[in-house]
């Protein structure tokens, strides 16, 4: 103590950080030191992600040759001098770069408008990703958003255009239900006429929201660049598929994301289901479908709506049939099976023998059916059979004998289908403003963005076989007759027309037999 009078002189050290401070500062400073690390750590982790997605959406008929070039890359770089060093050096720079591209795109402290925006929905969230029990908890009542949420963007608009949130380890991410109830959240809170794509990483605990632009809605009826065999539904999102095709748009060309539905002997979907509200484009996806088909096989066509749609196909070349009556559709289904046993005989009896297959049998076979619950009610008050009953020996044996059946039917009629349509027809497209129950009954498994009520005619969903749920726009395709539809779009359907002839009616037992039971 100093003498009295004399003011006392007090040396104080800094204050050292303690607590939340002390361990806020180590972990800053360890974050510097090893912050390369961590970023080519999470960049190798985005491409191991990457190269799994890929390989899961690769064809298994191309899984051979993508391993042999794989296997053949190797080889070359273990033999060239020098070839691992530098390949393990290009591999972290490689992972360096995806790492630095996956950094938060969070450069600064949003507006007030957006922050209130992300603490509603993060207490939105709350109730659904909270647990008493959890003893740190991510989503609790009075927290903040700036722990939950890692990634945001905001548009022009002050609306939320990208989103990528944690969510606790316990939530039961691989369930469909609960799935659902977050994706629904957040598409109302982020604003309901957008669509929204949603990517759930399981591994990481991570789900990005981000909003998904229109299709095209332009694109018309035109020659597409595919092999025999395949046929183009629509299309779909760049990053959703692995093969674009030039798309003429006037007198301009340019590169669109195509849904490929192969047929065929080797397909594994050889037959198609198209299901949607009334006036969704149904009509419009087949009478594309045959306008792709009708240059490498031939085709008959059963109107069961009865309303003309088919009338300009009728005595082109390659249309062997186009009915809509009871009586016609009966004879026609019929027929159809018929040629489909034969075809089987012969492709059987070319194989016993080792010889070729016939061009008879070889030659595809389509048989469009649109709306046949109407024609199936029709049969029933009249006491005539089935005609869905017909087409079981084209379902069931049509991908060896080179027959496709494609069947659109209105969405509320789905449950009249017969049961072997349902299983035998794994090709399938849903159109119209649908919900996310009806895409989950109709696909089999739910669509990875959100569904909105007011969608363009041809907008929907499709999936082939076990494959994942693709959005999907149909190339406008209508009635060349109808004079409410675009001229450009009439004149690009008649220009795809075969040219007409007088078609021979196919001479079978089964037509006769068919009218003695009229």
């Amino acid at each position: 103590m100093g003498r009295r009078g004399l003011p006392r002189t007090v040396h104080r050290s800094p204050r050292l950080p303690q607590g939340r401070e002390f361990a806020q500062t180590v972990a800053e400073s360890a974050r510097d030191v090893f912050h390369p690390l961590i970023v080519i750590t999470r960049g190798l982790q985005a491409l191991a992600v990457s190269g799994r997605r890929r390989w899961a959406e690769t064809p298994r008929e191309r899984r051979g040759s993508a391993v042999l070039l794989a296997a053949s890359c190797l080889a070359i770089v273990a033999l060239v001098p020098y070839g691992p060093p530098l390949a393990t050096v290009s591999l972290l720079a490689a992972g360096a770069w995806a790492g630095r591209a996956r950094r938060t795109q969070r450069t600064q402290d949003p507006e007030p408008a957006e922050a209130a925006r992300l603490q509603a929905l993060y207490e939105a969230l709350v109730p659904y990703l909270s647990d008493p029990q959890d003893p740190r908890p991510l989503y609790e009542h009075g927290g903040s958003w700036r722990k939950a949420f890692d990634e945001y963007v905001f548009d022009d608009r002050g609306r939320l255009a990208a989103l990528q949130l944690r969510y606790p380890g316990w939530f039961t991410d691989g369930e469909n239900a609960s799935r659902a109830r977050i994706e629904q959240l957040l598409r109302l809170k982020a604003g309901r006429d957008r669509e929204y794509g949603f990517d759930w990483d399981e591994s990481a605990n991570r789900l990005c929201l981000t909003v998904l632009p229109p299709l095209p809605t332009d694109v018309r009826a035109q020659r597409f660049v595919t092999a025999p065999g395949e046929t183009v539904l629509g299309f779909t999102d760049p990053e959703a598929v692995q093969r674009t095709l030039p798309v003429a748009d006037g007198d301009e060309l340019h590169d669109a994301s195509p849904v490929v539905w192969r047929t065929g002997p080797r397909s594994a979907e050889p037959h198609l289901l198209a299901l949607g509200r009334p006036g969704a484009g149904v009509t419009t996806l087949l009478r594309s479908v045959l306008l792709q088909a009708l240059p490498h096989g031939d085709a008959v066509i059963v109107d069961g709506g009865g309303t003309g749609e088919y009338a300009a196909l009728a005595g082109r070349h390659g249309v062997l049939a186009v009915e809509s009556s009871l009586t016609g559709a009966l004879a026609v289904l019929e027929w159809a099976g018929h040629e489909t046993e034969r075809r089987l005989m012969a492709v059987n009896s070319a194989r016993q023998q080792g010889h070729p297959v016939p061009e008879d049998a070889r030659r595809p076979l389509w048989i469009v059916v649109d709306r046949p619950v109407a024609l199936s009610r029709l049969a029933a008050a009249q006491g005539r059979p089935d005609p869905q009953m017909l087409l079981q020996v084209p379902l069931f044996n049509g991908r060896v004998a080179n027959v496709t059946v494609a069947i659109g039917e209105q969405l509320d009629a789905e449950g009249l289908l017969d049961a072997q349509v349902r299983t035998q027809a794994l090709a399938r497209v849903l159109l119209g403003g649908v919900t996310s129950e009806q895409v989950l009954a109709a696909l089999g498994t739910p669509a990875r963005s959100t569904t909105v009520d007011d969608v363009p005619p041809g907008r929907g969903y499709a999936r082939l076989g076990s494959g994942p749920v693709h959005r999907l726009q149909v190339p406008a395709t209508p009635d060349p007759y109808d004079e409410d539809a675009g001229e450009a779009q009439r004149q690009a359907v008649l220009d795809l027309l075969p040219e007409a002839v007088f078609p021979t009616v196919p001479t079978t037992p089964a037509y006769p037999a068919a009218d003695q039971a009229t």
